[in-house]
Order: C-alpha cells, then sequence, then structure tokens
C-alpha cells in the first residue's frame, strides 16, 4: 500500500529535524519569491534543447522530484501534459503555486506528494513519454533503487533524462563530510556557509570566463546562484556515480544513450538522455 501524504510528511520532518535530511523545499521556496519570467524562458530552452526536441506537444511528462516545479513548468510550456511529485511537502506546495502561476488545469498538469522509492504509489502513475528526474535521486538515500524505479517508469520507446552527482572519490568523501555538518545545527550550516561561498563565486567568476574565451555558452537551467550554493552545501542524503558506470547500467537496462553530459573530474552533476528500446 502507498505510504499516505501524512506519513510521508511526517517522515520528512523526523529527517529534517534530526538532520538526516536537507530542507530543499524550503530552498525552493525562497527561490520562487523572485522567478523571473527570462529564468523560466532559459529553463524551457534548457529542457527542449538537451532533450533534442523542438516541442513536447501531445507527449506525457514525469518530473520525478519536482523541487520548484521549473522543469515540470518547462514541460507544461513546450506542450505536455505533467505529472510532478515529491517527497518534500514544501517542494510540492512550490510545484503546485507554479502550476497556479501557470493557470493549468489539473488534467493538464497534475502534482502529488510522493517518494520514489514507493512502489505502490509508483504503479499508481504508469509510464510516461519522456520520465524526467534532475540532481533528485542522490538525494533519496538509495540511489541506485531510485534509480531502477524511475525506469521502470519509460513507456515504450520513452525518453529518459537524469542528471546525478559525479563521482570525485575522496573530494565526494568530504562533501559528505561537508554536508552531514550542515545539516546538524544552525551553526553548522552557517559555518559550512561560509566556509564554502567564496570558493563558489570564484569558481562561478572563472568559469564564465573560460566560456567567454572559449565562446561557449552556459547552460542555463533557470537556478540562481545562491540558491544553488545553500542546494550544493546542504544537499543530503548525498550520492554519487560515475559517468561511464551509469551509462553501462542504462545500456544493460535496454536504454540506448542519445547525449552524455560530464563535468569532468569537477563537482556537479552528469547527464544521461537515453531512449527505451525494449
Amino acid at each position: 500500500m502507498a505510504q499516505s501524504a501524512d506519513a510521508q510528511m511526517d517522515t520528512h520532518e523526523i529527517e529534517v529535524n534530526t538532520g538526516k535530511r536537507f530542507a530543499f523545499g524550503l530552498n525552493w521556496q525562497k527561490y520562487l519569491v523572485d522567478l523571473s519570467e527570462m529564468e523560466i524562458a532559459n529553463a524551457s530552452a534548457s529542457l527542449l534543447a538537451n532533450l533534442g526536441v523542438e516541442s513536447l506537444r501531445g507527449k506525457t511528462f514525469l518530473d520525478v522530484g519536482s523541487g520548484s516545479g521549473l522543469s515540470s513548468l518547462a514541460a507544461h510550456r513546450a506542450g505536455a501534459r505533467v505529472v510532478s511529485f515529491d517527497f518534500d511537502p514544501r517542494s510540492v506546495a512550490c510545484t503546485t503555486e507554479l502550476r497556479a502561476r501557470s493557470g493549468a488545469t489539473d488534467s493538464e498538469w497534475r502534482v502529488l506528494r510522493g517518494s520514489i522509492l514507493d512502489p505502490p504509489f509508483l504503479v499508481s502513475l504508469g509510464q510516461f513519454d519522456v520520465v524526467y528526474s534532475w540532481g533528485v535521486l542522490h538525494h533519496t538515500g538509495a540511489m541506485w533503487p531510485a534509480l531502477d524505479h524511475t525506469l521502470a517508469l519509460v513507456g515504450a520507446r520513452g525518453q529518459l533524462y537524469i542528471a546525478l552527482y559525479n563521482d570525485q572519490g575522496v573530494v565526494s568523501c568530504y562533501w559528505t563530510m561537508v554536508k552531514k555538518i550542515y545539516n546538524r545545527s544552525r551553526i553548522g550550516a552557517f559555518t559550512m556557509l561560509t566556509m564554502h561561498a567564496p570558493y563558489f563565486a570564484a569558481a562561478r567568476v572563472f568559469g564564465n570566463l573560460v566560456r567567454a574565451v572559449r565562446g561557449t555558452p552556459r547552460d542555463e537551467r533557470g537556478m540562481k546562484f545562491w540558491r544553488d550554493v545553500v542546494d550544493w552545501v546542504g544537499g543530503y542524503p548525498f550520492e554519487v556515480a560515475g559517468l561511464q558506470e551509469v551509462a553501462t547500467y542504462l545500456e544493460g537496462n535496454k536504454f540506448a544513450l542519445e547525449r552524455v553530459r560530464s563535468v569532468g573530474r569537477r563537482s556537479g552533476c552528469n547527464e544521461w538522455v537515453a531512449r527505451r528500446v525494449n
């Protein structure tokens, strides 16, 4: 039996209050305060470009771990019938708010509270033409089972678009420690942000300079710098995966890779777009 919404909320709040989970939804609520039309347009363009399509008209789209709801909004604007779900009740509220702003009806865009680790809930959803999960599965505490469940939601000849944290070995172990400290207390959170914000600011400036020299555009997903930093420093649970490790896994599960984006040896998310071939 699928876990009730109240039970999910209780589990989520317990994990947040005991330092076992970052309050992702609270960060997303702050993100939405001044969300601009340009950021929405950037997210929409990025989604379509990365899927390699000009439109999602006539397609069904599942947003696994919808967060702010921005990607769901992008899919809705592209013509898809959207289903969004998240484990965090505040993230569900954010997605619901964006749906209200868009004027979409429930038949055009459903917003649900649920977990990718809850098989009965997932069975109730069915399968979709496009299943999207950007930077979510590695925050479940059970990344590989979550990925298994996500694959099962992709319909025949459907597309999968996922992003997972890059495995950096010892560096990833360091970030795990940072995230644990962040979530233990307000003092821990303040200390970790104070220590690491200058690093991210410098990396952003350097990255922009490199792209300017090379003439390569930044793939804008509508993110805001500070909210992204808070998400990275605090985002826990935290798991990682290697680029080829996931590619091999997808191919072994009868998915053909259409696009792979690597962050190299850096922190951040590798991305895979693949199509079910069986």
